[in-house]
């Protein structure tokens, strides 16, 4: 134990996994399955809304959002979750988690459920509305991040803290095969009790007036997982790292630990010295944790790059692969259910895997290596995809393409993806956790745009004849896959700024105890 660490915040470090810790980790991941969900099942909803309500009359194909639409419907969430990352990153650390955990909730709940009530039924006027609940409920979701990992590790012992942070975030895992079952379900429902021709044979028919009614329920359902944990989150008590260390509560703080964790524990006094109190912006920070935040924002910027872009990818992926095929020939519920069962393969075979792995190894080989391996991989798939591209596209070896894209999912699960998360929510100091958390999940948000909208445009083939309908020509696929190695081959360099923080009390790592010993030895 430190000389200074307090008592409360040892108890927590060492205290053996007990039941507290899984009902945290439950609670803390709603946000994040809801998160996942929803990511999930727009890209399906996407598909539908464009036949309901983008038909063109004598088209060959079915109706598509065009890419204005299409760009703000996805677009607008992310510009939501990152003001919500550093909105609420910061509200955090000001005002306490918990004060702030109920509001992130409740946003969510609301929001997810408004998502499936359009005002009107002018294709102008569902979009808006979409589009201008989407912004709140990404807000919401947002601010989720820093607070779900904040408190995961303010609550954690420094035994298996790495695996319960990345427990957390693998919820993620099953918002996504809940997204996609979810979606199975509905368009299975409605595909046998309002059948319909494929668009080919009747384009007006083939949309059931319906489906207008399937993309609003499954929307609408993201918000129960959510607010059914609304109780438990207004139940959990504020860490005590931050009411002792921030709020410098010491009575409080122990009779909460006294109280989840079911043991006695002693209030301390501690000398209240603001001499150690720098602020955010100060050289001292810059000189503690400058490069820290430069690592863990870099990392996440160039990770959600490249895990972005190929979620994008996947759709177009399925179809080329001959996975889903030509949207003509099914009705508009026959795409639904074959993209979301696709989807939904690729996940429960490699997306979820890799969260676990990461969950199962984080604490024994460390955030560090994992980074390292995964960033590492996920360059050696995105060239082995891309240097023999032409090879890919030959029918016979769609399932080698198919085995090495999932490959790379699986190293960014089972490395940058689930890291970045755990790692700045244990290297700052207490009073600024949640908002480095905050800007360094922003950061990636920014990566994310960067790579959902950069290379929609970027892998439009070069031909202008083959671009896809409203975009210019881009640098092709191939090209692309090539960036996005190099992409990662620069976040395999970034990640040495970070430090290990594998095995350390949270105060240890940020250096809270040094400042506590320095002012000591002052005295």
């Amino acid at each position: 134990m430190a000389k200074d660490q307090l008592q409360v915040l040892n108890a927590l470090d060492v205290a053996k996994t007990q039941w507290y810790h899984f009902t945290a980790i439950i609670v803390a991941g709603m946000g994040f399955f809801t998160d996942a969900y929803d990511l999930f099942c727009i890209s399906l909803v996407t598909k539908l809304l464009g036949r309901i309500y983008y038909h063109v009359d004598g088209a060959e194909k079915p109706g598509t959002l065009p890419p204005n639409v299409s760009a703000a419907v996805n677009g607008v969430a992310f510009i939501g979750t990152l003001s919500g990352q550093l909105f609420f990153g910061w509200l955090g650390d000001k005002l306490g988690r918990k004060k702030v955990y109920g509001m992130t909730l409740l946003l969510m709940v609301i929001c997810s459920v408004a998502s499936g009530l359009s005002f009107g039924r002018e294709p102008k006027s569902v979009m808006v509305t979409l589009c201008f609940f989407r912004f709140w409920l990404g807000f919401g979701i947002g601010g989720d991040y820093p607070l779900s990992a904040t408190i995961m590790s303010e609550y954690a012992n420094k035994k298996t803290r790495g695996a319960f942070i990345a427990a957390v975030f693998a919820m993620q895992g099953f918002g996504i095969l809940a997204g996609g079952l979810f979606a199975i379900v509905i368009a299975s429902i409605f595909r046998v009790k309002f059948n319909a021709p494929p668009y080919e044979i009747d384009p007006i028919a083939s949309t059931v007036p319906q489906a207008d009614f399937a993309w609003r329920i499954i929307l609408m359902v993201g918000a129960l997982p959510a607010a059914l944990t609304y109780y438990w989150r207004m139940k959990m008590p504020e860490t005590a790292r931050y009411t002792a260390l921030v709020a410098k509560n010491m009575e409080q703080a122990a009779k909460d630990m006294s109280k989840v964790m079911q043991m006695e524990i002693q209030a301390e006094q501690v000398k209240k010295d603001e001499t150690k109190d720098y602020g955010l912006f100060s050289k001292q920070f810059a000189a503690r944790h400058g490069l820290h935040l430069l690592g863990t924002a870099s990392t996440w910027f160039l990770l959600d790059i490249a895990f972005y872009s190929q979620n994008l990818f996947q759709k177009d992926i399925f179809s080329a692969i001959g996975w889903i095929p030509p949207a003509k020939t099914m009705n508009a519920l026959d795409e639904v259910f074959k993209i979301a069962r696709a989807q939904t393969l690729i996940a429960l075979c490699s997306t979820v895997p890799g969260y676990w792995f990461t969950v199962a190894l984080i604490d024994k080989i460390g955030r560090f290596t994992i980074q390292l391996i995964g960033f590492f991989f996920m360059t050696v798939f995105m060239f082995a995809l891309a240097i023999p591209y032409e090879h890919w596209t030959l029918k016979e070896n769609r399932i080698g393409f198919v085995v090495l894209y999932s490959l790379t999912f699986f190293f960014a699960n089972f490395g940058p993806n689930s890291t970045t998360f755990v790692v700045p929510a244990e290297i700052f100091p207490a009073r600024f956790r949640s908002t480095c958390h905050g800007i360094s999940s922003a950061s990636g948000k920014l990566g994310a745009m960067i790579g959902a909208f950069g290379f929609l445009y970027l892998a439009q083939s070069p031909d202008k004849t083959k671009t896809d309908a409203g975009y210019p020509p881009g640098i092709g696929v191939k090209n692309s896959l090539l960036v996005l190695g190099v992409v990662n081959i620069l976040g395999f360099i970034f990640t040495f700024l970070v430090p290990e923080p594998k095995g350390k009390s949270l105060e240890e790592i940020s250096g809270e105890n040094e400042q506590e010993d320095e002012l000591e030895n002052k005295v």
